[in-house]
């Protein structure tokens, strides 16, 4: 799985709230959401396209969208946003 750096600094500045709201909130965040890519490894082709190839899962605790799309042999992260988030912004980043 490759996760593209803009996709990295969603999940810093997730953590990061998380963590200014409860200790320990950050890293329960992170840990749902590598629940979250370890299924996408596994059924990477279970999650509709919603666009272009680009697919959406979502975690399951915390309101975020996880954008990927599969590239060849490799899974490609290209955002890890908060439900309500524009959703230009993964749209950019496609």
């Amino acid at each position: 799985m490759i996760i593209r750096p803009e996709a990295e600094a969603d999940l810093a500045d997730a953590r990061n709230w998380y963590e200014s709201q409860q200790e320990g909130l950050g890293d329960e965040f992170l840990e749902c959401v590598a629940v979250a890519f370890e299924k996408i490894e596994r059924m990477p082709e279970s999650h509709h396209i919603i666009e272009h190839g680009i697919r959406r899962a979502l975690t399951a605790r915390f309101p975020f969208s996880i954008y990927y799309r599969i590239q060849e042999n490799d899974l490609v992260v290209l955002a890890v946003l908060h439900s309500r988030r524009d959703p230009r912004t993964w749209k950019s980043r496609a």
